[in-house]
């Protein structure tokens, strides 16, 4: 059996890391993108933050079997001062750094007969969150663009689902636990007593890579320890 070709933009820290750790052990084959340089089967620096186009180096594959877009922001603020700037920053790198990728790639995905596509949205897409009118508007607006592209590219045999997380213990989270006192009450907010850690995401996303997810497309997991759902 051919091994898997997989894409994970954003895999040098976080859940993006543990992915990483996982599909390679797995067996796939892992190419990289971003602002850091991984050591996998090829990496292409890039950053989703900027305006520069997403071009595919000339010695990867022809096929792709998977795409995970993992780079995200958190920034949290009183609508009142959050500025038309941070809400197209917060666009940029969640909505239209993912449009780049996802454009560029479709021609490899639909080679595959049969790919996956999971990108990373968040719970505050789907219960309101004070301080997270930017983030959540551009999450938002990422899930419903991974709806689209699931009904649209079903005939083309490629599903696209969404991984939606609370608070995780990651790099972008850090200011939010850097106290004991901050993290014990994140972890009280959610019914688990816990806050997430990145092998629950990254477990989310190899799941919906994996041939065992081959009938699911256009869902989106809230990974949140009942947040979202439990009081």
């Amino acid at each position: 059996m051919r091994q898997k070709n997989i894409l994970l933009i954003g895999a040098s820290s976080g859940i993006g890391q543990k992915l990483f750790e996982m599909l390679q052990a797995d067996g796939s084959n892992i190419f990289t993108a971003g602002r850091k340089p991984v050591e996998s089967a090829g990496h292409l620096t890039w950053d989703a933050a900027g305006a520069e186009s997403f071009t595919i180096p000339s010695d990867w594959p022809d096929v792709f079997d998977g795409l995970v877009y993992l780079p995200g922001t958190i920034l949290l603020k009183p609508f009142h001062r959050l500025s038309a700037t941070d809400f197209q920053q917060d666009f940029q790198v969640n909505v239209l750094g993912f449009v780049q990728c996802m454009q560029a790639m479709l021609p490899r995905l639909k080679k595959a007969d049969g790919s996956s596509v999971v990108v990373f949205s968040t719970v505050a897409a789907k219960i309101g969150l004070g301080f997270h009118a930017s983030i959540s508007s551009a999450k938002g607006a990422l899930e419903g663009l991974a709806l689209s592209l699931a009904s649209e590219l079903a005939p083309s045999k490629i599903r696209v689902n969404v991984v939606a997380p609370s608070l995780t213990d990651t790099p972008l989270a850090a200011s939010l636990l850097n106290t004991p006192e901050k993290a014990e009450a994140s972890a009280k907010r959610h019914p688990l007593q816990r806050i997430g850690s990145v092998d629950d995401m990254a477990s989310a996303a190899r799941f919906f890579l994996s041939d065992g997810a081959s009938w699911i497309t256009g869902q989106s997991l809230t990974v949140d320890g009942g947040m979202s759902k439990l009081k």
